[in-house]
């Protein structure tokens, strides 16, 4: 009797603890990945990216005293980081495109406008094609990207 529930304990315990291995092996290999994407735009201070926020493969953080923001996008698809330095730039807004039939949204951009000139600066947020979960996670990804733009309008501003 008690070799079967020794037996059974530890096979619940290897159980539990394989996802939390490699859940935490994940999670240092992604705050690697950030902090190595921080250090390319900023090499001697890359902890100045004071604010940091991560949902749906995408990251993004800025540093509110120098006004830079970055947006990291770790889709399988197409992995990339784009850099904005905010002095240069007047304002920001997203650009939803939206399937005029059925009302889904297709893309989510970030537009920005430059101070200096009329050219308007393109960041790419959210693509339908590239989604897996399709429409639930393009409305958490509006609801994040809503509350990236009222950080980056209030960070622009100063």
């Amino acid at each position: 009797m008690e070799t079967s529930v020794t037996i059974i304990g530890i096979v619940i315990a290897i159980i539990v603890a394989i996802p939390v291995y490699f859940s935490a092996r994940s999670s240092a290999a992604n705050k690697s990945r950030i902090l190595n994407i921080k250090k390319k735009f900023n090499p001697t201070h890359p902890e100045d990216f004071d604010l940091t926020e991560s949902q749906s493969n995408k990251t993004l953080t800025i540093d509110q005293k120098f006004r830079r923001f970055i947006l990291m996008n770790f889709n399988p698809n197409q992995q990339e980081a784009t850099y904005l330095d905010l002095k240069t730039v007047s304002s920001c807004k997203l650009v939803l495109t939206e399937d005029g039939n059925s009302n889904t949204i297709l893309k989510i951009d970030f537009e920005f406008q430059e101070k200096d000139t009329p050219k308007k600066i393109i960041i790419p947020f959210y693509d339908f094609d590239d989604d897996r979960i399709k429409q639930i996670s393009a409305y958490q990804d509006h609801m994040f990207a809503k509350k990236w733009l009222k950080i980056i309008q209030d960070s622009i501003s100063r």
